[in-house]
């Protein structure tokens, strides 16, 4: 399987006044065609240090997609600076400013003097008509080299992807292979506990196993690289059932799945909905609940932090009204010198229960810390 470097063009990026997603777009889709993914690298709007990382690039990978940098000003170096990367002139390309004409009168436009830029290409290079825009792509070859430059608008780059790229790169390097991944959810346990029972899980070659920590809950990343999807599917669930046997009902679900929604999925089952009140933790659960637009949601209350006489049961029976639903959970935030403590509140139809934890990360992490623990353990207690 070949190897790619994703290279996204732009100052603004290094200046943090927009987010790259346009990396992560690329990635998934280069992965899908069983095309790895090295790297990713961001680099400004200057020709000499992008003609220098074009360079070192090609030392490593024969793949390059590089965004931004098409554009009509003299801000966007890529066409000039790929040329110089590869020791090409520039060309200009009278089919290429005929579309870029077609495009802009279709929209009652007249095209200004330093459009016509986006006409010049690398000697040589492959055109990719853009249907979608005014920024004309390319891609230059170069033994078994490809470097392929798209525009850094994420719906033009993403259509110029789909509809010429991927098949482009399936036909020059022959790609029949996937990669697959599968993310398995976890909750209730920290990530060194996993590691300490998957550990050698971790250490295949392929399929690949790695994890991903978040506040109270922590992700498994299976990654499959196989000749057809069906095998990689086969190698993914042979893994995927180790770590199940390992790690039981700590797993709440898979790939899409969020916490909230597989809770809402066992009150339906159980006929019951859910009131929930919290207090401390400026509307983190409320909200989160509240995007899944269950009808099983009766609401909640936000409450700022219970003063230090109050305890959080006497809160919830006193200042919740839960006469209209069979379920509710409770949970106030209360910050200490070194520490957050949570204290967690279930009401069932079988009565109440009261769990109590501390949490010592950033304390800007807390809520949603708290949010993921109270909801597993609502899920701990559904499922009994």
């Amino acid at each position: 399987m070949p190897s790619a470097e994703i290279i996204t063009i732009g100052t603004e990026l290094l200046l943090g006044e927009i987010v790259d997603t346009n990396s992560a777009y690329l990635a998934r889709k280069l992965r899908d065609i069983g095309v790895d993914v090295f790297r990713t690298s961001t680099i400004g709007d200057n020709p000499d240090r992008i003609a220098e990382i074009i360079r070192e690039t090609l030392t490593r990978t024969p793949i390059i997609i590089t965004t931004g940098g098409l554009g009509p000003t003299v801000d966007d170096p890529t066409r000039d600076a790929i040329a110089l990367a590869m020791d090409l002139p520039t060309e200009f390309r009278p089919e290429l400013w005929e579309q870029i004409v077609a495009r802009l009168e279709k929209f009652g436009r007249v095209p200004t003097e330093n459009q016509k830029r986006q006409a010049f290409i690398p000697k040589g290079a492959l055109s990719i008509y853009n249907p979608v825009g005014t920024a004309p792509a390319f891609i230059v070859e170069r033994h078994e080299a490809s470097i392929i430059s798209l525009p850094g608008v994420p719906r033009e780059m993403e259509y110029l992807t789909e509809n010429t790229v991927l098949p482009y790169l399936r036909g020059r390097y022959q790609l029949t292979g996937t990669i697959k991944t599968r993310i398995i959810h976890t909750a209730g346990l920290g990530e060194s506990q996993i590691d300490e029972w998957i550990g050698d899980l971790e250490k295949l070659e392929n399929p690949t196993v790695g994890l991903s920590a978040h506040p109270g809950l922590v992700d498994i990343r299976i990654t499959s690289k196989a000749d057809s999807s069906d095998l990689a599917d086969s190698m993914i669930s042979s893994i995927e059932e180790s770590i199940r046997s390992r790690l039981g009902n700590s797993i709440y679900g898979t790939d899409d799945d969020s916490l909230e929604d597989v809770i809402f999925k066992l009150i339906e089952k159980k006929e019951l909905s859910l009131t929930v009140l919290e207090a401390g933790m400026a509307g983190s659960l409320v909200q989160r609940l509240s995007k899944t637009q269950s009808p099983l949601f009766e609401g909640g209350e936000v409450l700022p932090a219970l003063p230090e006489d109050s305890t959080l049961p006497e809160i919830t029976f006193n200042e919740m009204d839960i006469r209209n639903t069979t379920l509710a959970l409770g949970v106030s935030l209360t910050p200490q010198a070194d520490r957050q403590d949570v204290d967690i509140s279930i009401i069932t139809p079988d009565g109440e229960q009261l769990i109590q934890r501390s949490y010592g990360g950033h304390p800007r992490n807390a809520s949603t810390w708290a949010t993921n623990i109270a909801l597993d353990l609502l899920r701990q207690e559904l499922n009994k």
